[in-house]
């Protein structure tokens, strides 16, 4: 299935799923008669008749109907089980892929809104709301058969499911505005909250907490205010709805009375028109009642479609065979979105396969954006950034990623052990994972963990140091034997132990062919390489070998000063 039809194709699917259960709504809704039957039949028939074969017999068939109606109810809560968990497993993995995406490429918050949501839809179809949205377009069943009783009678039903109707839509009209606004002032108190967590030690060494707090607190109780001014509203247009149930429960039964006493209705049909007006009405009260919950899903189902939408897939590609390495930037251009003036300004250079390329510049120059162009991050607007003359933009992740190595700036390790880690969340191969920890030079330190390669090292990797997790980050980006390698100041959390072994590793993987593009402050991290890109305001100041770049812009430098 394409990715970028996987919605699309799941709403279908779903759709003709529901027809199905549609069908099922249909035949509870005819069984529901069984009791407003039942009671007519025993008033009208058996206490007339004193019949005692007549009662077995149509109790033994209201029996068999309701049973009918019971197993029905729970293939059709089943049913709702099973589509909902499809539609988790059809979309989950699809969402995840997305939220990275939008993320990254796209200059969005990170979030996982979208499996939220995806769970929110979940709940709502395995729960009770959905039913009054399949029940009530079977309510006229229930209003023909009171109108079959007697036409005042129906009259007075289908007046008092016009009037529910209409504070149906005055429930949706008064509270759908409050509760998306207040669902959004949520989601960002929540986003917060997350972030705050995240950065626990921050927060609690500089004594930053109490105004986090405050800022939450505001957050919060915007969103509480918008949400108990909803709920105010649902809740007073509920209790009305309540209140006009049971006075039309009333009627029907004052009604049904004068009707007896006029001998145009027998006893067991006013019985039977309360029970059917009741459950005409059932459905649209229903609804009233939960839909905070409808509203939710649906909002919910709004934000997955617009994921999915702006945030295209990238189709997979032809596999392409192992790249030699040669890194070619064509007139790279690129600016978040958003942003007014560009990150990158027309770059362009090219590395030859097994360099060493030193790239160096002063801070916000757009050295860790450039490195994102380079591993396939993030897309460039204009130009191209090529391995082995593919495209990096256009190349499939998957079949792409196998080939690249990378240590960001910001090391972010998983949970799970160690080895999993190096191996790329992937079982991987032990002496893979060994080379790869001995390439990096951590192999030793590994060792000397609890448990070696299989410690847990918590999520984030917790458990470790930053100089470790900066270790262990670098020999996940030599795991595989890649043909291109992106380090960004990967000396950032070492001490002069670690820089040693960095250098091991960065002098190793030239040794074998292996293109590198060391990103580095440190004069002493620069002394192996055979090329230097000097980037200024985003543009290249300077490219070449390192005995022309280095002295000449040492020479502006001192000549500005």
């Amino acid at each position: 299935m394409p990715p970028n039809d996987i919605l699309k194709n799941t709403v279908s699917a779903c759709r003709r799923a529901t027809v199905g259960v549609a069908v099922i709504s249909l035949f509870i809704n005819v069984l529901m008669l069984t009791a407003p039957l039942y009671m007519m039949q025993v008033f009208d028939r058996v206490l007339s008749s004193r019949s005692t074969e007549t009662l077995l017999f149509i109790s033994l068939i209201a029996v068999i109907a309701l049973l009918t109606h019971g197993l029905l109810e729970f293939i059709r809560t089943l049913a709702f089980i099973r589509i909902a968990g499809w539609i988790e497993r059809q979309l989950g993995a699809e969402v995840l892929s997305r939220s990275v995406s939008a993320s990254l490429r796209h200059g969005k918050e990170p979030s996982v809104q979208g499996l939220r949501d995806i769970s929110t839809l979940r709940g709502f179809l395995t729960g009770s709301a959905i039913f009054p949205i399949l029940d009530a377009p079977w309510t006229p069943i229930f209003l023909a058969v009171t109108f079959l009783l007697h036409p005042w009678l129906g009259t007075l039903a289908l007046i008092g499911a016009i009037v529910l109707f209409i504070l149906a839509l005055s429930n949706e009209f008064a509270s759908r505005t409050l509760l998306r606004d207040s669902e959004g002032v949520s989601m960002q108190a929540i986003r917060r909250a997350e972030s705050a967590v995240r950065n626990a030690d921050v927060i609690e060494a500089m004594g930053m907490l109490p105004n986090i707090v405050r800022r939450w607190r505001e957050e919060s109780s915007a969103a509480l205010q918008l949400q108990t001014k909803a709920s105010g509203r649902s809740g007073a247009i509920t209790a009305a709805s309540k209140f006009l149930r049971l006075i039309l429960q009333i009627s029907v039964l004052g009604l049904g009375a004068y009707l007896v006493i006029q001998n145009e209705l027998g006893p067991g049909a006013m019985i039977a028109a309360s029970i059917l007006m009741a459950r005409a009405l059932a459905p649209v009260e229903m609804a009233i009642g939960s839909w905070r919950t409808a509203v939710s899903a649906r909002e919910a189902f709004a934000r997955v479609q617009r994921l999915m939408t702006e945030t295209p897939a990238r189709e997979s590609g032809t596999e392409l065979p192992r790249p030699k390495g040669q890194i070619t930037a064509e007139n790279v251009v690129f600016a978040y979105p958003g942003a007014e003036n560009p990150v990158i300004r027309n770059i362009s250079f090219v590395v030859q396969p097994g360099e060493l390329l030193g790239l160096i510049g002063p801070t916000a120059s757009g050295k860790s954006t450039l490195a994102s162009l380079l591993v396939g991050n993030l897309a460039p607007r204009g130009g191209h950034v090529r391995l082995d003359g593919m495209d990096m933009a256009q190349w499939d992740s998957n079949d792409r990623g196998p080939y690249v190595g990378y240590l960001p700036q910001d090391v972010e390790l998983f949970g799970g052990t160690v080895r999993e880690n190096i191996a790329r969340m992937a079982e991987g191969d032990t002496e893979a994972v060994i080379a790869a920890a001995t390439l990096a030079g951590v192999h030793e330190m590994i060792l000397h963990l609890p448990a070696a390669y299989e410690t847990q090292i918590g999520e984030g990797g917790a458990a470790l140091s930053g100089g470790q997790r900066q270790r262990i980050a670098l020999a996940r980006a030599v795991y595989g034997d890649p043909s291109i390698i992106v380090l960004d100041e990967p000396n950032a959390s070492l001490d002069n132990e670690g820089e040693k072994a960095l250098l091991q590793a960065i002098a190793a993987l030239k040794s074998k062919g292996t293109t590198v593009v060391l990103i580095a402050h440190r004069p002493s991290m620069l002394r192996d390489v055979d090329k230097v890109l000097i980037l200024q305001e985003g543009a290249v100041r300077s490219f070449g070998e390192p005995s022309e770049v280095i002295p000449s812009v040492t020479r502006a430098a001192a000549a500005s000063e």
